[in-house]
């Protein structure tokens, strides 16, 4: 079993909590992911050498952000999937896998029998039939910036991924573009750093109130948490997180800061402190 929280379930078949840790052993496999689909989650996928891959939708919400893996696979021939929001909770692959239906599929995957509605199980198996590309993966700028400070002086830290957060965002206010689930088998890790406030994207809340599992977690270690919703910043963009999010649920943390659903996360940042309600 890989030390990176994935596993092999079966023959060419691997679940990895999250698609940045696909181990070298899933190279030229079907992995399922409980990673949000966006487009940064092929990449990884396709640097990892997949036959085939399926991911969440995450509520697919702005621009199809949710889903843009799958098009981004298909321009290599990767076959890919995504999983409906509302079947299966986002960041548990085993979930996706035991009860997870398709809400959309690629050509490569369409062309191995995938189809929406499809269980995730029964794609699996159609999947099989997949083989790596050939293709030379494209490079992926994936971002993280500081887009200044606010009010209080702390710097405001969008990252496209919650995995590019830096020793430095300890009590800053950081906005990532991931999802607000717990990652399974993770729960202790909704962020490695202390950040002021965190906040994520709601991915659609979905099957089990999934998509903001990470509030919770965030308040047993008295960060403020919120997530935006996943129609209004597109997810896998933490400067969309900034400028685009609308705030769609708090922690009590964030609510004692006065952030409240239906904010502009641009004004929430305001709200954050280094170590008081405003």
């Amino acid at each position: 079993m890989s030390d990176l929280g994935a596993r092999q379930v079966g023959d060419r078949l691997w679940l990895a909590p999250t698609a940045t840790k696909i181990p070298p052993e899933a190279r030229a496999a079907v992995v399922i992911t409980g990673s949000h689909g966006g487009a940064y989650v092929g990449y990884l996928a396709a640097r990892a050498g997949v036959a085939a891959l399926v991911v969440h939708d995450a509520g697919v919400g702005l621009d199809q952000a949710g889903i843009g893996s799958l098009p981004w696979c298909e321009r290599l021939g990767i076959a890919a999937v995504a999983v409906d929001h509302r079947s299966a909770r986002i960041g548990d692959a085993a979930d996706m896998l035991a009860r997870g239906t398709l809400s959309h599929v690629n050509a490569s995957a369409a062309a191995l029998g995938c189809t929406p509605g499809m269980t995730c199980a029964d794609a699996a198996e159609h999947l099989r039939g997949a083989r790596p590309s050939a293709s030379t993966v494209p490079s992926y700028a994936e971002a993280r910036h500081v887009l200044g400070h606010n009010r209080h002086g702390l710097a405001i830290v969008c990252i496209d991924s919650v995995s590019l957060v830096a020793p430095e965002d300890a009590g800053q206010v950081v906005l990532s573009g991931s999802h607000g689930g717990a990652v399974a088998g993770q729960r202790g890790q909704p962020i490695k750093v202390a950040a002021a406030a965190a906040f994520f994207n709601d991915a659609g809340v979905g099957a089990d109130d999934a998509g903001i599992s990470r509030l919770a977690v965030l308040d047993e270690l008295a960060i403020a948490g919120a997530t935006v919703a996943a129609t209004s910043a597109r997810i896998g963009d933490g400067r969309s997180t900034l400028e685009d999010g609308l705030v769609s649920h708090v922690n009590d943390h964030a609510r004692a800061l006065g952030i409240v659903p239906g904010m502009r996360a641009r004004d929430a940042v305001e709200r954050v402190g280094p170590s008081s309600p405003c």
